[in-house]
């Protein structure tokens, strides 16, 4: 997975390419750790995430809980597939998403 973030003020975007599941999630963790402070819009771009496992939602969720204390996180570009998982997990009633 590939992780690109663009940071314009207070505002980060992360944009995430290829898969997101138990090898990878740790990585983003890491990265997100370090990038939320003073950030308080967070937005994913999920246009060349291709899958989504457990792990990965966990960090969402968790970005997710850092962001309601500190500004706003929006979800965009999500594939059908992953849209799918989102709609399964109960993730659309959690995450804004575009």
């Amino acid at each position: 997975m590939t992780i690109n973030k663009t940071q314009n003020g207070n505002e980060l975007v992360i944009s995430l390419t290829g898969r997101l599941d138990t090898t990878t999630a740790p990585q983003l963790d890491d990265e997100l750790k370090t990038a939320l402070d003073g950030v308080q819009k967070l937005s994913f771009d999920f246009s060349g995430l291709e899958y989504i496992s457990s792990a990965g939602l966990r960090v969402l969720l968790s970005a997710q809980k850092v962001m309601n204390k500190q500004g706003s996180m929006i979800v965009k570009n999500v594939s059908e597939e992953i849209s799918e998982i989102f709609e399964v997990t109960g993730f659309v009633d959690i995450l804004t998403i575009e």
